[in-house]
C-alpha cells in the first residue's frame, strides 16, 4: 500500500496540456526517458507538502485560499526546455514558461500559507517548470543540443502560444493510478 503525498500546484488549462502532450509525443521516440508524464498530470508545483495529517491539510487549504484571494490569472507561454540532474543522464525533462515573476509571487504566498499551517517545506530555490518525462534510460548520453535542435524546429515546438492559468489546486499523489494526481481542492484566480 502506498501512502498519499500532497502538494499545491498551479493547474494548467486543458489546451496547454494538449499542446505540451503534442510536443511530448513528437519527441519521445528520440529521447528514451523511462517515464513520460500523463498529460492530465502536467502542472507547476508551488509547494510540496509530503504526507499530511487531515487537520493540518485542511488548515493549509484554508490558509492558501486566503493567500490567493484576489490574485490575478497568470499568462503562461511555453518557451524553453531543459533538464534537472546530470547532463548525460538527466532525471527530469521539463518545459519552462513565461510568467516567472507572477509564478514566484504566487509561490511565495502559497509557501507562506503552508508554513503557517505548520508544514516543514523544501528550502531549495523555486524553479517553475512542467515535468514531461523522468529518468533517462538511453544507452547513449543525453544530448542537450539534440533536444534544442528538435524542440525548437518542427511543429509543435517552442515557443508556443500563451495560455491563461486560472486556479491553484491541492493535489493528492496516488502512485497506483494513471493519471496519478487527484484534485482535492481548487482555488480560483481572478
Amino acid at each position: 500500500m502506498h501512502s498519499d503525498h500532497y502538494f499545491f500546484a498551479l493547474a494548467l488549462p486543458d489546451e496547454m496540456k494538449s499542446y505540451l502532450h503534442s510536443i511530448s509525443e513528437r519527441i519521445k521516440g528520440r529521447f528514451p526517458f523511462k517515464n513520460w508524464v500523463h498529460p492530465e498530470d502536467y502542472h507547476i508545483t508551488l509547494t510540496f507538502l509530503g504526507k499530511a495529517e487531515k487537520d493540518r491539510l485542511a488548515q493549509s487549504a484554508e490558509f492558501v485560499a486566503d493567500s490567493v484571494r484576489g490574485t490575478e490569472r497568470i499568462s503562461l507561454r511555453p518557451d524553453q526546455a531543459g533538464t534537472f540532474g546530470q547532463t548525460k543522464s538527466p532525471r527530469i525533462l521539463w518545459i519552462g514558461t513565461t510568467g516567472t515573476d507572477q509564478l514566484a509571487a504566487l509561490r511565495k504566498n502559497v509557501y507562506s500559507a503552508c508554513h503557517q499551517a505548520g508544514f516543514e517545506l523544501e528550502t531549495r530555490p523555486f524553479k517553475p517548470h512542467i515535468t514531461i518525462a523522468r529518468k533517462w534510460a538511453g544507452e547513449d548520453s543525453f544530448s542537450p543540443q539534440k533536444l534544442r535542435d528538435l524542440i525548437y524546429t518542427g511543429l509543435p515546438g517552442l515557443p508556443g502560444a500563451a495560455y491563461e492559468a486560472t486556479e491553484v489546486v491541492l493535489y493528492r499523489t496516488r502512485l497506483d493510478h494513471i493519471p496519478k494526481y487527484e484534485m482535492m481542492e481548487s482555488f480560483k484566480l481572478i
